[in-house]
């Protein structure tokens, strides 16, 4: 394992904690373990983990701001972002040696401190625009057809439509205590919120702005005060979601149809948030209290590895 700082830019701007989730990658054609790399933001360590899935170790570490969180890349793959809270700045490392991607598009954060989300150009590096939302904004997604994006409140226990084009807010709807993470089913018709206190996960109607359905969790062996779910990612062919559950220190393999909880495996300290590979196989959860990553098969619901990494794992983004 080595460490070093790569080549980075990083964007000025407000505080920010969290990228959207809608950075990541359509990768079409399925990828193997031999092919991929794990990297995970670690909020104490001030790092990113570089992990060979095949070889299941960190091949290389590399300083960034300070309290590491939010990490994604571009649409196109080429560029990783790394949302460095108090460093209050979006950092891209350079994965390869190349420049980083000058597609033009925006980025969205959110700025806790200030209770708004700002777009920043990421060819500019400027700030395209910014909208007011709730306190606290912790989970931040786009629509897949990238007309709405949806921000939630922590302390306003609700979430905020806007309208991307018009950049206003176009409604908010209440939800359960602590939304942290929001994410859409692929093909838009669902909205899954994670409420960390609620010991929820929601599902609301992108089309009438309602919660539709509550899902709960049961790990077995584990108090109710402990499940506080966060992270969500859904399966590339959209017929699971994987739902990290802090605390519960499980993670949740749900049918997406029927909202019904399959299955419970048990990972590291406090999961946060996850990234599944894109042939479905496997999700890479970041523990955040035991500095490792878990590797789990979610066709046996095992877990197959256990991964040191840094100070605090938190996100996770894939990438071949």
């Amino acid at each position: 394992m080595t460490q070093q700082t790569p080549q980075k830019r990083a964007i000025p701007a407000l505080l920010i904690a969290l990228l959207g989730n809608t950075l990541m990658p359509a990768l079409a054609q399925a990828q193997t373990a031999a092919t991929l790399t794990a990297y995970v933001s670690n909020e104490r360590g001030n790092s990113v983990s570089v992990i060979d899935l095949a070889a299941g170790k960190v091949v290389a570490t590399w300083k960034v701001g300070q309290r590491p969180r939010g990490i994604a890349l571009t649409r196109d793959g080429a560029q990783l972002l790394v949302a460095t809270v108090l460093a209050k700045a979006v950092e891209l490392p350079d994965r390869a040696g190349g420049a980083p991607s000058r597609a033009g598009k925006l980025l969205f954060v959110r700025n806790e401190d200030d209770a708004a989300m700002t777009a920043i150009d990421l060819s500019s590096r400027a700030v395209a625009w910014q909208v007011p939302v709730g306190k606290e904004p912790e989970g931040i997604t786009q629509s897949p057809d990238g007309k709405v994006i949806v921000v939630t409140s922590e302390d306003g226990k609700l979430i905020s439509w806007i309208d991307a084009a018009t950049h206003h807010v176009l409604s908010e709807t209440e939800t359960e205590a602590r939304p942290r993470h929001v994410e859409f089913t692929a093909d838009g018709r669902e909205l899954w919120i994670a409420a960390e206190m609620g010991g929820v996960v929601q599902v609301a109607d992108p089309a009438t702005r309602e919660i539709t359905a509550k899902i709960t969790f049961a790990p077995p062996g584990v108090p109710s005060i402990r499940i506080m779910p966060c992270g969500i990612r859904f399966t590339p062919d959209g017929k699971k979601a994987v739902v990290a559950l802090g605390r519960a220190n499980h993670i949740a393999i749900v049918d997406v149809a029927t909202r019904k909880v399959e299955a419970y495996v048990k990972v590291g300290q406090r999961p946060w948030h996850l990234a599944i590979t894109p042939d479905g196989a496997r999700a890479i959860v970041a523990n955040g209290m035991s500095d490792d990553v878990s590797v789990v098969d979610l066709a046996t619901r095992a877990v197959t590895a256990t991964i040191p990494a840094g100070d605090g794992p938190w996100g996770v983004a894939i990438a071949p």
